[in-house]
């Protein structure tokens, strides 16, 4: 970054999103941040009233942005989160492969939605957030190629919600998409650059 600009940091660990902010152009450095989101989502799972599925990614995504940023003074940080909801329930990382078959057997035939977040945030203040949603529907595959779908992509299938990467064999499992590419990745590219535009970080 120039001298005029602050230093530009993703709080997040994860490869997928790195790639997508790097494929764009966008000169970052990485911080992962270090939230218990577990105890964070559970909580406003349990919350009296009813926190949205969206609001949920929202705060995930603050919670991260702020914390790289208190420890960062200065620094434009990006936070980011994804909420897989399906019929009123926020799916987790499945912890086996069992769990994993079991997930996709719930979503298959059926719709679900990716709920994408991503906030802004310097020296512990939230800059700015968005939530973007893409739905998604799996085929009624069959148990076969359900199989050969969990035999090829071993435990990677672990790693994400829903127990798939859209951008891998997963995609066989697959008869509509209705959302941005970056979205279902985790980290909806558009609004993110636009903002950053909007506040300098990037040429106009």
């Amino acid at each position: 970054m120039t001298a005029d600009k602050p230093r530009l940091v993703l709080a997040s660990g994860s490869a997928t999103r790195r790639a997508l902010l790097a494929s764009a152009g966008v000169d970052f450095e990485v911080r992962a941040a270090d939230v218990d989101e577990a105890a964070i989502r559970d909580r406003l799972l349990a919350a009296v009233p009813a926190v949205s599925h969206e609001e949920i990614a929202l705060t995930l995504a603050e919670e991260k942005a702020l914390a790289v940023s208190v420890q960062d003074p200065g620094a434009l940080v990006i936070g980011a989160d994804q909420v897989l909801s399906f019929e009123g329930v926020v799916f987790e990382k499945p912890k086996s492969i069992a769990e994993a078959r079991d997930c996709l057997r719930a979503l298959r035939g059926k719709t679900h939605a990716l709920h994408s977040a991503t906030a802004l945030a310097a020296d512990g203040v939230v800059l700015w957030k968005d939530v973007e949603t893409a739905h998604l529907t799996m085929r009624a595959f069959s148990e076969a190629a359900l199989d050969g779908y969990l035999a090829r992509a071993g435990d990677v299938v672990l790693t994400s919600v829903g127990a798939y990467q859209i951008e891998g064999p997963a995609v066989q499992l697959f008869k509509n998409v209705e959302g941005d590419h970056s979205t279902i990745l985790g980290l909806p590219l558009l609004p993110v650059l636009h903002e950053l535009r909007r506040r300098g970080m990037l040429a106009t």
